[in-house]
């Protein structure tokens, strides 16, 4: 299956301009060749590709629409690393295997302050086309570890952190739910503070084993374990 990305609305399928160009460009594309465009939130069109000039449309054969969605859905919230490639390979990663939902993190130990979004947005539509995905996953703005938690619910939240001395879950002891939170933290950990806040936020604290893993380790640790938990 080729699949690009767009618009899809109303039995109308317009290609992204930069797909466009990928398939009159880069794949060297011919008329008549079945591709496939999806909208990214559940829609799939199938049909011929149409070549005019430079640009690219799509003769519509088939629409399809409220595709399954990944369950339970997964939502990260992760620190950015000082190398941003680290956290680049958890987003395509973690796109492929089916995360619902990436969020941004600013901790007291974050170093990186500056996060390109739109890049990391870019690459998870890249991965999600590459894995065949439906339904995108949203990419967050970065937020402050304080207002992040003001958007998410308790009960179904867990922050993965590397201090032994404080009680944690085994990450396999964690019930089935249809939608789970987990917060990592950056190099050094979250604080002190910042995990008793967290505890006083009702923040359930989880083991991911007796390594200490990196950030975009423990990222797509998590990302498989939900994962498995879906097949």
């Amino acid at each position: 299956m080729k699949l690009f990305y767009g618009e899809i609305a109303h039995q109308q399928v317009t290609i992204n301009d930069d797909e466009q160009q990928h398939i009159v460009k880069v794949l060297r594309m011919k008329e008549g060749e079945e591709i496939h465009v999806t909208d990214g939130k559940g829609k799939l069109a199938f049909g011929k590709l149409i070549i005019e000039g430079k640009k690219a449309s799509i003769e519509v054969a088939e629409i399809k629409e409220n595709l399954p969605v990944f369950n339970p859905r997964l939502h990260i919230a992760i620190a950015p690393t000082k190398n941003i490639d680290r956290i680049e390979f958890f987003v395509e990663k973690a796109v492929e295997m089916g995360i619902s939902e990436i969020s941004i993190i600013v901790t007291e130990k974050t170093e990186r302050k500056n996060i390109n979004i739109e890049k990391i947005r870019k690459q998870a539509i890249a991965a999600s086309k590459q894995s065949l995905r439906f339904y995108f996953p949203a990419i967050n703005d970065a937020v402050k570890l304080p207002d992040f938690l003001k958007s998410i619910d308790p009960e179904n939240t867990y922050v993965a952190h590397c201090h032994e001395n404080l009680e944690r879950i085994d990450l396999k002891n964690i019930p089935s739910m249809e939608q789970v939170t987990f917060l990592i933290g950056p190099e050094g950990d979250f604080s002190e503070k910042e995990i008793s806040f967290l505890a006083e936020n009702k923040i359930k604290a989880v083991s991911l084993g007796n390594q200490r893993l990196r950030t975009e380790t423990a990222g797509v640790f998590v990302a498989a374990w939900n994962y498995y938990n879906m097949i």
